[in-house]
Parts: structure tokens; sequence; C-alpha cells
């Protein structure tokens, strides 16, 4: 601890393979503060993150959650920060394909692409809870299929001039979308696995990968990921997939510093969506190889060591280079979403001084 920050993180000193990093942002809107409040601080972050030269910022996608961010909109605001950045890539983590209309997402998500001058990336998922798609009006039990029937719909209407569908839920005849996106054939497209059979499933279509551990551990990750790159290979598709981390990471000046800043955050997140998982274990779509009732009761009962052991990465500049270094040659990572605000309540001076730590100390280790 008491080394000099230079020192500490000198580039020099490490033997990282490149990483793509980037920031999962929830335009979060803590108690107290105005949503113009909230959206002003939003944009403020993105700049300092364009600024300091990070590669990508994530969007998230929250409804109807008005003590945790105004985020309802992520491809709207994808355009907004498209037309007043000019580098960073702009990517959604993750566009809940199963409540949008498919023809709308890809007129909407080619436009941001040609705003942005081809920097969007396209992320997409299902959400892993009901209560959204209960106030849309579709069925949570729904929602596998619409999400394959959208994405294809999307794929095609970026791809083919002319195109016509017949599906269980969207039927077109000879559609033209227009734009077609700035990149060709389109963005790139990166899929959000939650459980242990999408892993596979997502490598065999020739998807890059969105993987997390807010349910689950990141001792868990190698063997999923193993069944994605097996999975992806099996089916012919070149080279072996993509594959992204989305995980909690805070950095300070100290270690207590650090622990300080992010730990009653942390925890008020994990032990929420505890709660939530095991509630939603009854809900209709909902699996058993999920087990979402056994996740959420860990979560609830699991301690501040075991989720910085598990969960998040914590530390100084040094101390995050070197758990992030382990990690993504462990997993063989092509890139990093760092949640640098996990449960929205850190205060927005640290935010921005991990941010800052973040791109100027860690992110050289990793060039």
């Amino acid at each position: 601890m008491g080394q000099d920050t230079e020192a500490r993180t000198d580039p020099a000193l490490y033997r990282f393979s490149a990483v793509e990093f980037g920031i999962f942002h929830e335009f979060e809107r803590p108690a107290g503060m105005s949503e113009a409040q909230a959206f002003d601080n939003a944009f403020n972050l993105v700049e300092v993150a364009e600024d300091g030269g990070l590669h990508a910022v994530w969007l998230a996608e929250l409804h109807f959650s008005p003590k945790r961010s105004v985020l309802a909109s992520p491809m709207l605001l994808a355009g907004a920060i498209g037309a007043r950045t000019h580098t960073i890539k702009i990517g959604t983590a993750v566009q809940i394909l199963p409540l949008c209309h498919p023809l709308q997402l890809a007129e909407e998500a080619a436009t941001v692409d040609h705003i942005s001058r081809g920097r969007l990336i396209f992320g997409v998922g299902r959400s892993g809870f009901a209560r959204t798609y209960r106030h849309y009006g579709v069925p949570y039990a729904e929602s596998r299929e619409r999400f394959a029937e959208t994405l294809d719909i999307v794929q095609r209407a970026w791809t083919e001039d002319t195109f016509s569908y017949n599906g269980k839920y969207f039927h077109y005849d000879d559609v033209c979308v227009v734009p077609k996106p700035y990149q060709q054939p389109h963005p790139p497209i990166r899929v959000a696995a939650t459980s242990v059979d999408t892993f596979p499933a997502i490598g065999a279509q020739g998807f890059d990968l969105f993987a997390a551990v807010r349910t689950g551990t990141l001792s868990e990750l190698a063997p999923n990921l193993v069944a994605y790159r097996q999975a992806y290979a099996s089916a012919g598709r070149p080279g072996k997939g993509g594959v992204f981390l989305r995980v909690p990471v805070y950095v300070a000046d100290t270690f207590d510093q650090a622990v300080e800043d992010c730990r009653d955050s942390i925890m008020g997140f994990y032990r929420q969506l505890g709660a939530q998982l095991e509630a939603s274990a009854a809900e209709s779509g909902a699996r058993a190889i999920e087990q979402r009732d056994v996740r959420g009761r860990r979560l609830q009962e699991a301690t501040f060591d075991e989720v910085l052991r598990e969960k998040v990465i914590v530390g100084t500049p040094e101390m995050v280079v070197e758990r992030l270094g382990s990690i993504a040659s462990e997993l063989e990572l092509d890139g990093i979403l760092a949640e640098l605000n996990c449960g929205g309540q850190v205060p927005r001076e640290g935010v921005l001084k991990s941010l800052k730590l973040l791109c100027s100390e860690v992110m050289p280790a990793f060039a």
C-alpha cells in the first residue's frame, strides 16, 4: 500500500493480452436526485470515459425503477451518446428483445449506427425477471421464442433488401427496412448467457457472448465457457467466439478506501437481487435448470468476503490489474464491462475517481 501509484501500476511489469475495456452504465438515479440531474451526471460520465480513452460504454435497460435508474430507452440514449462523442463504442447490455417490435428496433439500431459512424455494438438478451413483461403485456413464458424470432427478423432486415417472415408471433410480407446499418453486414451482435444450457446454444449459433456473475460466481464460469467454445467450434464457426464479462469493478487509492466506498452499495444490491431471484422461481417461464430459489437464497446469505472472492473486483489499481489479469487469462476474455457503481449508491466523486484510475492505471496493462 505504501508504493506510489506510478510504480504500483507500471504496465511494463505486466504481460497481459489485449482486452476491450468498457463500463456498464445504468444512468443511476439515487434517492433525492432529480431525473434531469441523473441524465446530466450520466452523460458527463460518458464524456469522462471517452476523454480517458475507454473503449466502450454499455447501456443497461431498466424499466419502472424510479429509485434506481432513468435508463428505460437504451437505443434512444445510444443515439444521443453517438451524437455527442467521437471515438467511444456504444453498446447495449442488453436490449431486451422480447419486448421490442423487431422492425422498429432494426430501424432504430441502424439509425444509431449511422449517427455514431459505425460505433454501435448490438448486445441482446431476455432479462431474468417477469415484472417488466407483465407491465408490457407480454407473457414471460413466451420470452425465449420471441427472442429468437426478433433477433432473426432484425438480422434479415439489416442484410436483405426486401424479405418476408412467417413466425409464431410476427408476420411480414415484402418489407424493406431503411436505413441499413452503417457497419456491413451489420453491427457486432453479442448475446447474454444466464443459465448453463444457454452457453452452448449461443456458441452453436455463432454469436459472441456476454457472461456475468450476478446470480452465479466467477469459478462457475470456466466450464460454461468451455461448453460455449466447444459448441462454437463444433458448428464450424470461424475463430473461437468472443467472450465479454460484465463484473462489478471498483478502483481506489487504497483497498480500505475502495471497500468503504462500495461495500454497502454492493451488498445492498446482491441482497435485493437475491430476494427478487428467489421470488421469481415460481413465475411462469422460470425453469428448474436456472435454480432461482437456490441461487436467490445463496445471494441473500453471502458475506462480503464471499462476494469479494467470487463476484466483484475491488482494490487499488495494482490489485485490480492483477485480479483482472488472472481472470482474463484463465477465462480467455476478449473484453470487460466494468460495473463501477453496482447498487447505484456509490458517491459520484468515487465513481469518477474509479473510472479515471481504470483508464489511466489499469487499462495500460492490457494494451
